[in-house]
């Protein structure tokens, strides 16, 4: 999964360091359940990674999310996504909700 780095990494060599390790982790879980996503959702899913790791180093906080908007993703995807945020260690539950939104996406493309 080659991704492009965008403003945020440049400016956090070590805010990048994790993003990149998450996206390479994230590839082979990808790669392992057959999702293959095209150029502009690795770009999305790489700049959501990118902020995830500014977020997990920093301790900054999402804005309450609705858990009911994300009900029709399906228990696959959302299992996916929390295991890649699991990867940060340190990040609510609110994060592989959003994250799901790149998987089931992705699955589509199938």
């Amino acid at each position: 999964m080659a991704v492009e780095t965008d403003s945020v990494a440049k400016s956090d060599p070590v805010s990048e360091q994790l993003a990149q390790g998450v996206l390479d982790k994230t590839a082979a879980l990808y790669a392992l359940h057959a999702i293959q996503p095209n150029a502009v959702q690795l770009q999305m899913l790489s700049s959501h990674v990118r902020v995830m790791a500014h977020r997990s180093l920093t301790g900054e906080v999402l804005p309450e999310v609705d858990a009911s908007l994300f009900e029709d993703i399906s228990p696959e995807s959302l299992a996916l996504a929390q295991q890649i945020v699991d990867l940060f260690g340190d990040l609510p539950p609110e994060e592989a909700w959003l994250l799901s939104v790149h998987i089931e996406v992705a699955k589509a493309n199938e």
